[in-house]
C-alpha cells in the first residue's frame, strides 16, 4: 500500500524498514548528539518516516497497522537500553543521548494521549477504588474464556503453538525486568511486597529457578532458539505496545500507581490466560518441559495477585487517597492492552498455521 502526503509517496513497509534501519545505525554512532547537531541530514530518512507514522497512527489518516508497528519497534529499541543484556558495552553508547530521549518523548507523548482517550477512572473515590479492584480481581481470576482463548485452547495446531512461543519469548526471556525499575527508594509495606514478588520471579537468585529460565527450557523442548530477541520480527505491534507500556510506566515515578494497577491485573489474570496455553500444549501432546513456564505461573501468580491486592494496592490507596483512582486506571489499561495483544497473537497464529 502506498500513501501520499506532502507530495511524497511513502511505501508503508519498505519506507519504514529503511527508516528503522537508519535509526538502528544512529544508535551505534559514537557521540550521536554531536554528530546530529553538526549534520542533521544523518537522520533525515528516519525522521521523515517518523513524522508520517505519528500522523498516520494517531490521526487516523488510513490503514495505520504498519505505522503502529514502526513506532512501537523504534520505541522498543530505545526502551531496551534501560536493561543490561550482557553484550558489547559499546551498544550502550547512546543510552543517555538527548536526541534518543527526544524521539522517545515524541512517540510516547502522542501514543499515550491516543491510548488514554479510551479509558476513564478519575471519578473513583478511595472507597470505590477498593471495591472496584476487589470486583475486578474476583472476575479476572477465573473469567469465561474469550474467543481468542477458545481458539488457542481448542483449535491451535503445533505450528501455531510455536508462533505463540516465538512472540512471547520477547518478554518471557527477560521477564519481570521492568519491575526492577521501581524497586529502589524508601522501604515500606508496598515496596517490601514488590521486592518479595520480584525475588520469586527471579528464582530467589538461583538461575535454575528464574522464571525466564523456565521459558528458555520450553523453547529448547521444541527445538526453538532460546536467544533473546531472535523472534523480534514476528512480534505484532500490539504486543510491543504491551512491553513499551511497562517501560513507560516503570520509568516515570508519576506513573507508579498505574504501573501497580497493571501489575495487579497481570498477576491476577495470568493463571487463567496461561492455563489456556498449558491446556493447548497438553492437547497437542507436548511434554511437560514444553508447558512448564505456564504451569509455574498458574501455581504462583494467584498468590502474587492476592499479595498485590492486599499488600501493595491497599496500602497505596491509604498513602495516595486523591490519586488512588490511577491504580484502577492502570488495571483497566493493562486489561485492554492484553486483550488487544491476544487478538493480534491469534491473527499471527492463524498466519503460521496457514502460510499460503
Amino acid at each position: 500500500m502506498k500513501l501520499q502526503t506532502n507530495d511524497r509517496v511513502y511505501s508503508s513497509k519498505t519506507g519504514f524498514n529503511e527508516g528503522e534501519a537508519q535509526f538502528h545505525r544512529l544508535l551505534q554512532l559514537e557521540n550521536l548528539d554531536r554528530k546530529i547537531e553538526a549534520d542533521p541530514s544523518l537522520a533525515n530518512e528516519f525522521e521523515n518516516e517518523l513524522s508520517f507514522a505519528l500522523n498516520d497512527a494517531y490521526n487516523n489518516l488510513g490503514d495505520s497497522r504498519e505505522s503502529h508497528l514502526f513506532l512501537q519497534r523504534v520505541l522498543y529499541r530505545i526502551n531496551r537500553l534501560k536493561l543490561f543484556w550482557y553484550d558489547d558495552l559499546e551498544n550502550y553508547a547512546n543510552e543517555d543521548s538527548v536526541y534518543v530521549f527526544s524521539i522517545r518523548k515524541q512517540i510516547e507523548s502522542a501514543w499515550q494521549s491516543w491510548e488514554e482517550s479510551e479509558l476513564d477512572a478519575e471519578s473513583l473515590t478511595p472507597t470505590t477504588v477498593r471495591k472496584a479492584l476487589k470486583d475486578r480481581t474476583e472476575g479476572d481470576l477465573n473469567p469465561a474464556p474469550s474467543e481468542s482463548d477458545l481458539y488457542l485452547r481448542d483449535r491451535m495446531n503445533e505450528a501455531g503453538y510455536r508462533r505463540v512461543m516465538a512472540i512471547a519469548s520477547l518478554n518471557g526471556l527477560v521477564e519481570a525486568s521492568q519491575l526492577s525499575r521501581v524497586q529502589g527508594g524508601v522501604g515500606n509495606e508496598a515496596q517490601s511486597m514488590l521486592t518479595r514478588i520480584f525475588l520469586e520471579e527471579y528464582g530467589g537468585g538461583r538461575l535454575s529457578r528464574k522464571h525466564s529460565t523456565f521459558f528458555a527450557v520450553m523453547l529448547e523442548a521444541l527445538d526453538m532458539d532460546a536467544a533473546p530477541e531472535v523472534y523480534f520480527d514476528l512480534v505484532p505491534w500490539e504486543v510491543l505496545a504491551n512491553i513499551n507500556l511497562s517501560f513507560a510506566l516503570s520509568e516515570h515515578k508519576r506513573n507508579f500507581l498505574r504501573y501497580v494497577g497493571g501489575l495487579l491485573y497481570f498477576e491476577t489474570s495470568a493463571p487463567a490466560s496461561f492455563g489456556i496455553l498449558k491446556q493447548a500444549g497438553e492437547r497437542l501432546g507436548l511434554g511437560a518441559d514444553a508447558v512448564g513456564y505456564w504451569d509455574l505461573h498458574i501455581k504462583e501468580d494467584e498468590r502474587h495477585g492476592r499479595w498485590m491486592l492486599d499488600d501493595v494496592a491497599a496500602p497505596l490507596i491509604e498513602m495516595y487517597p486523591e490519586d488512588a483512582w490511577k491504580i484502577v486506571f492502570g488495571y483497566d489499561e493493562q486489561k485492554y492492552f492484553n486483550a488487544r495483544a491476544s487478538r493480534a497473537v491469534v491473527r499471527s497464529v492463524q498466519e503460521a498455521e496457514n502460510p499460503n
